[in-house]
This record gives structure tokens, sequence and C-alpha cells, in this order.
């Protein structure tokens, strides 16, 4: 073998400033900006704003942010509804160097305080919907890690307080419109943060790189097949996985980001009409809540509506339902390791000449990689052996490429874990069929997907343990049709505890756990146990299964 410096396509062909930058998502913002400055880039109600007010919007951020001291190592966090201020957090951030730690605004005050303390975040920007929970948050931080916090003021909300010490157009007032920021020095620099429950204790940190976050953007774009200037309805929250990606793949498009505060049908439909939305990602309980829409609110959309789905597959009367109003639905899989989808249903044209239900049946399956996933396998989770394209062989489904989490900040156990073998380890069992599509079938951890939500069985079980008439408890999750799954709890209570009914337990919840963490079922009775004695949760799934 000839030496590397004799190959004649190594010699003097080295990397240089004019043939290679390192990727990052803010050059879809400066070229969408720079080639259609004048098209709309952020709807909210009356609000327009083109790429060229967005993107000197963004450097204003940055300006600010660089100006106040903050620069790399540094974290942001936003606890923002899907605004336009959301949005560009999304690149002003960043163009500063700094990370972004987007807060999951359906979270209590107890776990906002432990991932602002964790991030180690210098800055929040807030809205006033969110003030009791921030309010709460910050007073459980020491006064000397407290962040400075920013109030988004949105005019089209009313209600909370301001608890900041200006707002966020009087921070971008300190910036400079015109602020050069620069790339990042390597790619693999981090970009955001993202806080997943996993199964125990406090949640772990996610981290980004600039690499991933433009790949997978793009992968956004030609996986769903958007196309030039799509108007994108933000129904899924920006705070999941970044909103997938999204703010980026629009970028990358040039399309319309259109704001939606509260998720409802009404606002919804009528975005749809009023803006001429032609794409939406939503979990299936958003699917569930149009599809049972009043027909009212359905009437005047006479264009087709891509939508992207992920979780539990829809019913197949639900895709019906759709279909029928002009929906067109792709599945996706993804965790927030995986920046979101890095799945999806990839389709096939001859399908469509098939009946609903098989149509439902190969759209319900979680599919193919997506093209810049270097590798996708399902295979045995020790000896990481494929499993056979049958459609039958259980396996875990695992992951490496591009598209994969850094790791966790600051975990390097779990990590590791996450990584053994060469390969990113999702947790989530699944089926290889003979055509290449992965179908999942359980969770190898006890998660419940709750409205595309993840709940740690393990958190809501340390909240019942807290209850003086539980002796033991375990919860697993329920099939619904509107959240895809919900919590349901196992409870054996204590001899000589006094009767206690399950709504005083869903009560004694409520006063410590996120809404959507909550169990919708309590069922008392002896837990099943192997004989070790541990709870033996495959046979209360089957039971909830069967309630």
């Amino acid at each position: 073998m000839s030496n590397t410096c004799n190959n004649p396509y190594e010699l003097g062909l080295d990397k240089n400033a004019a043939n290679f930058i390192p990727l990052t998502p803010l050059t879809f913002i400066e070229r969408a900006a720079s080639v259609y400055p004048d098209k709309i880039a952020t709807v909210h109600g009356p609000l327009r704003r083109t790429w060229a007010e967005t993107y000197r919007r963004c450097r204003q951020l940055a300006s600010a942010l660089q100006q106040r001291g903050l620069g790399l190592d540094d974290t942001v966090a936003v606890m923002l509804p899907n605004l336009p201020e959301m949005f560009e957090v999304h690149f002003g951030v960043p163009m500063a160097g700094v990370v972004l730690n987007t807060l999951n605004v359906r979270l209590d005050a107890e776990m906002i305080a432990f991932m602002l303390q964790h991030g180690e975040a210098k800055l929040l920007l807030t809205d006033r919907e969110f003030s009791g929970t921030i309010a709460k948050a910050l007073k459980l931080l020491p006064a000397d890690s407290r962040p400075v916090v920013i109030d988004v003021d949105d005019p089209q909300f009313a209600g909370g307080e301001l608890l900041g010490e200006k707002d966020y157009e009087a921070l971008l007032a300190e910036g400079d419109p015109d602020f050069a920021w620069e790339f990042p020095a390597d790619e693999w620099q981090s970009i955001c943060l993202n806080y997943t429950s996993g199964t125990t204790g406090n949640p772990k940190g996610v981290v980004y790189h600039h690499r991933g976050a433009y790949l997978d953007a793009v992968c956004n774009v030609m996986a769903w097949g958007m196309g030039l200037h799509p108007v994108y309805l933000w129904t899924l929250p920006m705070f999941h996985c970044n909103g997938w990606c999204f703010p980026w793949s629009i970028a990358a498009a040039v399309g319309v980001s259109v704001a939606l505060r509260h998720v409802r049908a009404d606002a919804i439909f009528d975005s749809i009409r009023e803006n001429k939305v032609n794409h939406f990602c939503g979990a299936p309980t958003v699917m569930n809540m149009l599809s049972n829409a009043p027909a009212e609110l359905r009437t005047g959309i006479d264009h087709v509506v891509k939508v992207f789905t992920g979780g539990a597959p829809p019913p197949a009367a639900i895709l019906e339902n759709l279909e029928r109003m002009g929906f067109d639905i792709t599945h996706a899989y993804g965790l927030t390791e995986t920046y979101g989808p890095a799945l999806s249903c990839a389709w096939h044209d001859e399908w469509d000449e098939l009946p609903l239900e098989q149509r439902a049946r190969l759209k319900s399956r979680q599919g193919v990689r997506y093209p810049m996933l270097d590798g996708l396998m399902v295979a045995d989770p020790v000896t990481l052996q494929p499993a056979p394209k049958d459609g039958r062989t259980l396996g875990e489904i695992f992951m490496r490429g591009n598209l994969i989490m850094k790791g966790y900040l600051k975990n390097p156990k779990a990590t590791v874990e996450a990584f053994e073998g060469g390969w990113f380890h999702s947790g989530d069992l699944a089926v290889w069929h003979p055509d290449g599509y992965v179908e999942i079938k359980d969770r190898s951890k006890d998660i419940v997907i709750s409205g595309g939500e993840n709940i740690s069985t393990v958190e809501v079980e340390d909240v019942l343990y807290r209850h003086p008439a539980v002796m033991e408890a375990a919860v697993v999750a329920r099939p619904d049709e509107k959240w895809g799954e919900t919590p349901c709890a196992f409870i054996t209570l204590k001899p000589e505890a006094p009767p206690v009914t399950g709504e005083e337990i869903i009560e004694f919840c409520r006063s410590q756990l996120a809404r959507f963490k909550v169990p919708k079922t309590v069922v008392f009775g002896e837990l099943p146990k192997t004989a070790t004695g541990k709870v033996q949760k495959f046979v209360l799934r089957d039971k909830a299964k069967a309630l």
C-alpha cells in the first residue's frame, strides 16, 4: 500500500477556507434573507415579517447576547409557546455561539428549576402565560445561580405577569441588526440542549451539534417532499427536539412559519384556511382531535395538507377521515436523541391502489431511515446480531450516524451506555419487515407516551408511594383513543389504611405532578410478581389493555 503523501488524490489537495466550511443550519436563514428578502417568513395573527426582517432580528439578538458577555459554553433557556420569537431564538442564540435550551412548557416548577440549574442557563426568555411556574422555579434556585429573565410580552395574550428586567424587544434594541455572526469553528460545536425524562430520576440533557441539526433539517425537507415556500403551522411544540428541527427546515425551504399559541381544532382549521397552510406536524392526539372536530369547522379547505405524525399509529378510521379532508399523512419515528424524526414511512405510489385498511397498516409502520441517517437495524439488544426481516422476530432499534446526539450533558455513564457497541440504543422493540420497514411492537423501557409527551413511570410511582395509604404501586401505559397512551396506576393499599378512592389518588398526584403525567386510571389489588419479588409489568400492561 502506498504512503498517503504519495497518493495523487491527497497531494496538495488540503481542506481550506475556500473548499470546506463547517455545516450549520444558520446558513439557511442567511440564504433565505438574501435570495428572498421580501418573502413572508413568520406569521402571528395580523403580524407579518419578511425573511429580511427576521434575519435582522436574529442578528440583533445574537449581538445583544454577545454584548452581555455570553458566548461559547453558555446557555440561554427559553420557556415560550410557538411564537415568532421562539422561531427567532433558533437562529439568534446559536449565532452568538451560545447553546439554546428549549424548556417543556408543560413541566412543573421543580423540573424547570432542575433544568435551569443543570444546564447553567445564564439568561431565560419566558412568556407571561408561564409566569406562575417560572416564578416558583426561580425561587427554588440559589440566588447566585438564577438566570437573567427577559419577557416575551405577546400583545395577543392576556394574563400572567412580567418577571424580567425588560422585554424581548428591549433586549433586541441592545443589539446590532447588521451583526456579523461567525460560523462555528467546528461543526461538532453544540447548538442545542434538550431534556428528556428517560425512565428514572432526573431528566437527561441531550446535546445536539451544528452538523446534525443541519443534516436533519435537510432530511425533513427531502423525506416530506416540502418543496419551495411551504406554509408550515406550528401544531408541534418548538420545545420538542427544537420542533423536530423544523425551524431550520423552514428556513432551508424558504417557507412560512405560522405561529399557534394553543393547539385547538378551530384555530388549526382557521389557520389552514386563512394562511393556506399546507404542512404541519402533530402527535396522534392532534390527528384524533381534528378527525372528530365538528363538520362546520372543517369546511372551506380546498387544498392538500401534508401531515407528519409520530408516536402511536393513527387508527384506520382517523386516517380515512383525514384523507377525506385532504390531509396526506406520513408516519415518522425518532427520539430526542435523534434530533426528532430519523425514520419515516416512505410511501410507494403503487400503495395508493390498496384498500384503506391495508394502506393504514402500511402507514402505521415507523418506516425506513432518513436519507442522512447512516445506519439502522433491528437487532438483539445484547449481541447486536441483526434480526431476520420476517415481520415477527422482536429486536431493539439501533441507529448510528450524523443524526445522533453528541451525548448526555454531564452524564458520561449514560452516554457510554447509549452508544455501547458503536450503535445508539433506542430502547424501543420492533420487528423488521421483508421490505426493510421497521414497526415498533413494544418498549424495553417503561415509558408512557401520552399526547407525544414521554412520561417516566418511575417518577409517577415515586409520587404514588408518598400517599400515606399506598403500600405498593406500579404504573404502565393504557391504550387511549385520544392520547395514544395514558398512565394507569396499579396500587396495593396498606392493610391498616382507611378506605381511599381512585379519584382521591388522582387528586393527590395532581398536587405533585404536571397534569399530563397524572394517572387517568387507578386499579386496586395485589401486584403480580416474579419469584424474586419483581413486579411483572407485562401482566399489568395486559390488564390495562383489557380495561
